[in-house]
């Protein structure tokens, strides 16, 4: 009787082979980069570590031709040949004053002062997963506001009264916030309200929160002088990276890749 071999039997699951020139590289080796590809799910890490296994497989090649790295050579060594590789074979002009000033104009929300907050505010607490607590904190959260509205001075007593948070002995005071300084649900809906008392509760996965933001602060465009290091650097790595994606899809042209293509972010993973 003549056997079939697993691999060969309909609808078996073959994971394709990824190759660099003669260079194979294993699912064991995708497997251990996986880590450092944090993404949505398992499948796009796993391309993600693939694509990144390929881009410094591709460099290593290139420095051995060039003779910057032996074949043998350990990982401390072909990462300093690839580093001397792309100060070698990368040309990235210093970006000129006119094309910073035009940036700099272009983007002046990148490079005004960081918006602050001073908020206030009466957690009503709720488990993400207890329904019936956060239908009832919501209509709780909803009499609050209307109360507030009529009676702005009595927002002290309620957050003593109701709030769940350890600044309810403040009044529910949580002093000046700059972005990123409260839980991230919270702090997204934050930067998109105007001042004063919120007219509805705002979700968080500790609850609801009753909103007063009683002053806005910066967001002032700093002048040119005080950033323009800042706005070289920023043109200095996006001419950086287009370099390096022509570079590398030049080399995947050259030398060959089976099993997966690089994209238009080919030079991100190596430039993080």
């Amino acid at each position: 009787m003549q056997m079939i071999e697993i691999e060969q039997l309909p609808g078996r699951y073959a994971p394709p082979l990824v190759k660099v020139g003669d260079k194979a590289i294993d699912e064991d080796s995708i497997a251990r980069e996986m880590q450092y590809h944090p993404a949505a799910s398992a499948d796009e890490a796993k391309l993600s570590a693939a694509r990144a296994l390929v881009v410094r497989e591709l460099l290593r090649q290139r420095a051995v031709e060039l003779g910057l790295t032996a074949e043998t050579d350990d990982e401390g060594d072909t990462d300093a040949a690839i580093v001397a590789l792309l100060e070698q074979e990368l040309d990235v002009p210093e970006p000129e004053e006119a094309a910073c000033r035009r940036f700099f104009d272009a983007e002046p929300e990148r490079f005004s002062a960081p918006t602050r907050l001073a908020v206030r505010h009466i957690l009503l607490a709720a488990a993400p997963d207890d329904a019936e607590a956060r239908d009832a904190q919501y209509r709780l959260g909803e009499t609050l506001i209307e109360e507030l509205k009529a009676i702005p001075e009595r927002f002290t007593e309620f957050a003593m009264r109701h709030s769940a948070c350890p600044s309810k002995s403040e009044g529910g005071e949580l002093g000046w916030l700059a972005q990123g300084q409260t839980v991230a649900e919270l702090d997204r809906a934050l930067q998109h309200l105007p001042e004063g008392l919120h007219d509805r509760p705002l979700a968080s996965r500790y609850g609801w929160h009753v909103v007063s933001i009683d002053a806005r602060a910066g967001g002032q465009r700093l002048p040119f002088e005080e950033v323009a290091e800042r706005v070289r650097h920023t043109l200095r790595e996006q001419a950086t990276r287009r370099a390096l994606r022509h570079y590398l899809l030049a080399l995947e042209a050259e030398i060959g890749v089976e099993g997966v293509e690089l994209d238009d972010d080919a030079a991100g993973s190596l430039m993080q």
